[in-house]
C-alpha cells in the first residue's frame, strides 16, 4: 500500500446520557451537544470511518480494506473476515449512567442478526469522583429472577458495582450484563458489532418523554447468569509493553512512555490500532511520520514491520490487534 499509517475523521454520537468531555479531550472546542461517544475506527454500515489525509483520503474504512486486502489486515485476518473490518473503537463519556445491557455471542448474533457478536473491553481513561461500573452478577440468578427484577426495578441489586480509577481494565465477554455508570470516561475496544439488548434503563425516558425500548425477552438467551470476577489493573510500568487483554477476538496492550520505543511487528500478521489516551507522541514507520495526540487513533497496516513511538514528555498509548 502507498501508506502504512492511516488517520480517520471523527464520528460523534449524541446521546441522552452523554456529556461535554469528548471534544476538549480531543483538543476541539466544546459546544452544547451531549456527545456520548466518539467512534474512532468503525466499519459498521452507515457509520463508517473515513480516511483523513494521505493517498487514500476520503475512502471509507471498508473501501480501504477492499483496496488493501491482506496488506492492510494481514493474511489470516483477510481470510477470516474478508472486507469486514473486525474491530470497533470508541471513546465514551457517561455524564449519566448508560442502560444495563447485554450483547449476544457470535452464534446467537449470526442466527438473529446475521452479524458478529459483541465481546468488548473497557480501559478507564478518566473518572469523576464516584465514577462506577456495573459488571456481571453478584450472585447466581435464574432467567425468571432476572425478568422479575427488571419488572420490579431491582435488577441493579444483584449486579456487581465497581468504583473505577484511570488505568483500570475490564474485559466483557458476550453475555456479560453490564452498565457504564455516571462519571466514567472510557476507551472501548470491541468486535465490530452494534447489536445491543437494553434490559434496564433506570426509569429513563427519551427526549419526547417516552420510555426507551427494552429487550428483556430477547436477552434471556444471550445472558450469562454465572458469577465472574472481572480483571482490573491500576499500576502499569513505564516504558515496557504491558498486555491487558488477550482473547480470540483481540489482543490489547498499553505503553506508558517517557522515552522512545520501537514496536517490532515483523512477526505479527495483523493490522495494529494505536490509541492515544494521554499526552502526545510522534509515530513513525518506513519514512512516514505523524503526531498522535490524546483522543486520537491511528491504524497501522499489516505491512508495517516496525513503528517507533517518541513521546513529547509523557504519553499513554493503547495498542490493539487481532
Amino acid at each position: 500500500m502507498k501508506n502504512k499509517l492511516f488517520r480517520f475523521t471523527d464520528l460523534f454520537k449524541e446521546t441522552l446520557w452523554g456529556g461535554h468531555r469528548i471534544l476538549p479531550f480531543k483538543g476541539l472546542e466544546a459546544d452544547d451537544r451531549l456527545i456520548g461517544e466518539s467512534w474512532e475506527l468503525s466499519g459498521i454500515p452507515g457509520d463508517e470511518s473515513v480516511v483523513q489525509g494521505g493517498a487514500y483520503d476520503g475512502m471509507t474504512l471498508t473501501q480501504l480494506v477492499e483496496e488493501g486486502g491482506s496488506a492492510l489486515l494481514g493474511e489470516e485476518n483477510f481470510s477470516r473476515f474478508g472486507t469486514r473490518f473486525p474491530l470497533l473503537v470508541k471513546f465514551i463519556d457517561a455524564a449519566q449512567p448508560l442502560s444495563v445491557q447485554v450483547h449476544p455471542d457470535d452464534e446467537l448474533a449470526e442466527k438473529r442478526h446475521h452479524c458478529p457478536g459483541k465481546t468488548e473491553m473497557w480501559y478507564i481513561v478518566d473518572g469523576a469522583e464516584g465514577a462506577y461500573l456495573l459488571d456481571g452478577f453478584s450472585r447466581q440468578v435464574t432467567p425468571d429472577e432476572y425478568a422479575a427484577r427488571v419488572a420490579d426495578n431491582t435488577l441493579p441489586e444483584v449486579l456487581r458495582r465497581y468504583e473505577v480509577c484511570p488505568g483500570d481494565v475490564y474485559y466483557l465477554p458476550a453475555g456479560r450484563v453490564h452498565s457504564i455508570g455516571t462519571g466514567c470516561f472510557i476507551c472501548e475496544i470491541q468486535q465490530s458489532s452494534d447489536v445491543t439488548y437494553r434490559i434496564y434503563d433506570f426509569g429513563r425516558t427519551d427526549s419526547e418523554g417516552r420510555p426507551r425500548q427494552l429487550h428483556v425477552e430477547e436477552a434471556k438467551d444471550a445472558i450469562d447468569y454465572s458469577v465472574t470476577e472481572p480483571e482490573v489493573r491500576c499500576d502499569i510500568e513505564e516504558n515496557v509493553p504491558v498486555e491487558l487483554v488477550k482473547s480470540s477476538f483481540f489482543t490489547t496492550g498499553v505503553y506508558r512512555l517517557t522515552e522512545p520505543m520501537t514496536c517490532d511487528y515483523s512477526e505479527l500478521d495483523s493490522f495494529v490500532i494505536l490509541i492515544c489516551t494521554e499526552g502526545t507522541c510522534r509515530v513513525s514507520c518506513a519514512g512516514e511520520e505523524t503526531v498522535l495526540t490524546a483522543g486520537h487513533t491511528l491504524l497501522v497496516s499489516a505491512e508495517a514491520e516496525s513503528v517507533t513511538l517518541v513521546p513529547e514528555g509523557a504519553a499513554t498509548v493503547l495498542e490493539s490487534y487481532v
